[in-house]
């Protein structure tokens, strides 16, 4: 398996902490102050770098509902306003960007402005039915724009069966992860379970981590002090969230014991 990052080369389980954005300029549940935004966020990393993360992940989780596909131009800004101060505050930290629902060209953008090294794409190939309607992949123009930014060094994290979600159609998990990396050009596939903070199948994963060959294989969602032993040998790594904030709800901030205690368990 090879490292998704450079600085994560001998890691045997790169940790990724969640940092998930309270509600943005635009959004229904924006409190108009970014301020305050920026200021929760930066807090967040800061928790996760003493917690010993490996790398941090930005997310517009308050900005529900979620657009299908392209988000508008205010939520790009605020995004970029907001990653930018995270990168000044913990800059040793390779940062990631996620636009929900599946804006990977916007995410992409961000990722570039600010110097971040990976994007999340929640639906990168074939067709989801979700929450926003059903949702089709755009490797193709993610792609072309990565390379037309000269960006190819920002890698693509994909998830296959992506949470809060189900596939168009029934199609066997061999063809969907191999045409996530092989087609759609993923570098490294997700694996979740069916929502935020829901446990994955470690049986799922195994075989997801079997199709992947060389690519990384990452849980998305659900890694806790009871399921991380079974997960570890199904994975090359974690992307935590709910599990290290007080009872697991998601409007919460990281809490610094919670995150110690998930970071030293992997």
């Amino acid at each position: 398996m090879k490292a998704i990052l450079e600085q994560w080369t001998g890691l045997m389980h790169p940790v990724i902490g969640m940092v998930h954005l309270r509600p943005l300029p635009g959004s229904p549940r924006f409190a108009g102050d970014l301020s305050a935004v920026i200021s929760a966020a930066v807090t967040d990393a800061v928790i996760w770098k003493d917690a010993g993360a490996h790398g941090l992940m930005v997310e517009n989780f308050g900005d529900v509902p979620f657009y299908k596909g392209d988000v508008p131009r205010e939520t790009v800004a605020a995004m970029t306003a907001v990653a930018a101060e995270i990168r000044r505050a913990v800059p040793p930290l390779p940062l990631g960007i996620n636009v929900l629902r599946n804006d990977g060209e916007s995410a992409l953008a961000v990722a570039a402005a600010v110097g971040a090294s990976y994007i999340r794409v929640n639906v990168l190939s074939g067709s989801a039915v979700t929450d926003q309607g059903v949702i089709e992949g755009r490797a193709a123009d993610l792609m072309r724009y990565r390379k037309a930014l000269g960006a190819t060094d920002i890698k693509v994290l994909a998830d296959v069966r992506v949470k809060h979600a189900a596939p168009l159609a029934e199609r066997p998990l061999q063809d969907e992860v191999e045409e996530l990396v092989h087609r759609a050009g993923a570098d490294a596939v997700i694996v979740s379970g069916t929502g935020t903070g829901k446990p994955t199948d470690p049986s799922h994963a195994a075989e997801v981590k079997q199709i992947a060959g060389d690519a990384p294989v990452l849980i998305g969602s659900g890694a806790d002090a009871n399921s991380i032993p079974q997960l570890k040998p199904a994975c090359d790594g974690f992307i935590v969230g709910s599990a290290a904030k007080p009872g697991g709800r998601i409007d919460e901030p990281v809490d610094l014991d919670l995150a110690k205690q998930i970071v030293n368990k992997i």
